[in-house]
């Protein structure tokens, strides 16, 4: 997956709908994100992202992506997502994509740090 596919695939799961994203998250996934449970695994995990409202717009900045083996895409990002009636939302992110067949990928990781815990601001 090229580097533009990849920021398009990962700000997909930040506007698309919970179809999309069950349909692009693993069931085996982990994800550690900055509101309890904090910590949650497989159909926990999909739940608690999916229920949620979808952002409108998300800028990504500080993007990195690494490829350690085939198969396997790790991204880092600073994100800063909005929506009509909301704050803003600012994040520090990791994901981590594994290759399962021609074009089909999926999260098996996702991380979210607070920006205002890193950094102060």
């Amino acid at each position: 997956m090229d580097d533009d596919r990849i920021w398009a695939f990962e700000e997909s799961l930040w506007v698309g709908d919970a179809a999309h994203y069950h349909e692009l998250i693993d069931d085996e996934c982990v994800m550690v994100l900055p509101a309890p449970p904090f910590v949650m695994s497989g159909a926990e995990a999909i739940e608690a992202v999916s229920s949620t409202p979808r952002w409108e717009r998300v800028e990504f900045s500080e993007q990195q992506v690494k490829r350690p083996q085939e198969g396997l895409i790790v991204i880092a990002y600073h994100v800063v997502a909005s929506r009509e009636g909301s704050d803003p939302y600012s994040a520090y992110c990791t994901t981590v994509m594994r290759w399962l067949s021609h074009e089909v990928w999926r999260v098996v990781q996702h991380q979210q740090t607070l920006r205002g815990v890193v950094g102060g601001g």
